[in-house]
């Protein structure tokens, strides 16, 4: 897991809180932040998953053309 991800993750979390506080408190402003910020620790969290990924495949390939 790299930093991507875990912050794409924590983003996630900042924002079902917001929303569920903004929900609690009749404040859309706070409801609508919080879904922003879902939304983007969605793309972090994707971004780091492709990254991941990536450096996964560089790792196959590597071994594969190993002598």
């Amino acid at each position: 897991m790299n930093k991507d991800q875990v912050k794409g993750v924590g983003e996630q979390i900042k924002g079902k809180v917001n929303e569920a506080v903004g929900k609690a408190t009749n404040n859309p402003a706070k409801e609508l932040k919080g879904d922003l910020q879902q939304g983007a620790g969605k793309v972090q969290k994707a971004y780091g998953d492709a990254k991941e990924d990536a450096k996964e495949d560089a790792k196959d390939n590597a071994r594969r053309n190993a002598p």
